[in-house]
């Protein structure tokens, strides 16, 4: 259930409706807008409806969310969109996120001149896989802890916030020490122990499409995160398996404005794994920011050819500018600009 605060509502009356909402055992979920708050109650939705909240103080209306997913419903906040911000960076509403970087942090002086070069750009954050989620066992698995230390040297110098992904729970503090946005990899979408973890941790979240993954399931992974209290999930639209075979993964363009028509998250796109070659990130880039798309996760890399691992995906450091300045025209179209420290 939802339910809509009047705009004159005190917090004395927010409070007395969240301890109704406590009393019969749901949980009660505030979403604050500019002018109204609204109160998601999550439970038995036939014990809810008994405390007779429409007549309560300070109430506008009670309404249903019928969807299974309740508080990443767009309903929840009434169309209004979520803003994310991220150290003075804002994700969402008219702000656009480029976040850019290698696939895998693979030495010091990769990680630290990509950073480097992104930042001058005007990258709004920085990403690199400590960790690597691999098909093979006996493929090269990331630097663990030492990519992280390479991942905080380039946040002090840059000081761009850094996106690494968590795999493993029990990698959680060591992560949380570095990184300003956790990435949730595509075949983690649906490892609902981790994605319940890293709502505990209140650090914001990046979920990326599983490989096979309905937008329904896709918002239904969001929802283990906002339901440990954590409101700040990122979706992330990266390719799904369709029966074509002239590139890797279908990128979901449409999935933008849906998941906006579903959502209220912010939707970030990847276009360096759907086709796994860097001579289509820029179009695919160009639509997804037309489209609509609240940013782009994109992989750079100083000497691709000489990449550990994806290096026929990921674009040249020297050339990101350039494309930067491309997309950013594209983001301009769908009423968005690029987002900066404060």
């Amino acid at each position: 259930m939802m339910i809509v605060m009047q705009p004159g509502a005190t917090e004395s009356d927010i409070e007395s409706v969240v301890e109704r909402i406590e009393s019969c055992g749901a949980r009660a979920h505030l979403s604050r807008g500019e002018e109204v708050t609204v109160i998601g109650a999550i439970g038995d939705r036939e014990h809810v409806q008994r405390l007779g909240l429409e007549g309560h103080a300070g109430v506008q209306q009670v309404v249903p969310i019928l969807r299974p997913y309740k508080l990443s419903s767009n309903q929840f906040k009434s169309g209004e969109r979520s803003v994310i911000e991220i150290d003075g960076r804002r994700i969402g509403g008219e702000h656009f996120s480029m976040i850019a970087g290698p696939c895998t942090v693979e030495s010091r002086d990769q990680v630290l001149s990509t950073a480097e070069t992104v930042a001058a750009a005007g990258a709004s954050m920085f990403r690199g896989g400590a960790y690597k989620p691999r098909s093979s066992p006996y493929s090269f698995q990331g630097l663990g802890q030492e990519g992280l230390r390479l991942l905080a040297e380039a946040k002090e110098r840059t000081g761009l916030p850094i996106v690494t992904e968590l795999m493993d729970a029990r990698d959680v503090e060591p992560i949380l020490e570095v990184a300003d946005v956790i990435q949730v990899g595509a075949r983690n979408m649906q490892n609902y122990p981790l994605l319940a973890e890293i709502g505990r941790t209140g650090r914001p979240v990046l979920i990326k499409r599983g490989l096979s993954s309905t937008l329904e399931e896709l918002l239904m992974a969001a929802e283990y995160v906002l339901k440990e209290g954590n409101p700040n999930v990122m979706l992330c639209e990266r390719g799904i398996r369709t029966f074509e075979t002239a590139y890797r993964f279908t990128l979901d363009i449409m999935a933008i404005p849906m998941l906006k028509e579903l959502s209220h998250l912010p939707v970030i796109v990847d276009p360096s794994h759907a086709p796994g070659r860097r001579d289509m990130v820029l179009p695919l880039s160009l639509a997804a920011a037309a489209a609509g798309a609240d940013g782009i996760i994109v992989e750079v890399h100083p000497n691709p050819e000489e990449a550990i691992c994806d290096g026929p995906q990921q674009i040249y450091a020297e050339e990101f500018a350039a494309y930067l300045e491309q997309v950013e025209r594209a983001a301009a179209v769908a009423g968005k600009v690029l987002s900066a420290a404060a």
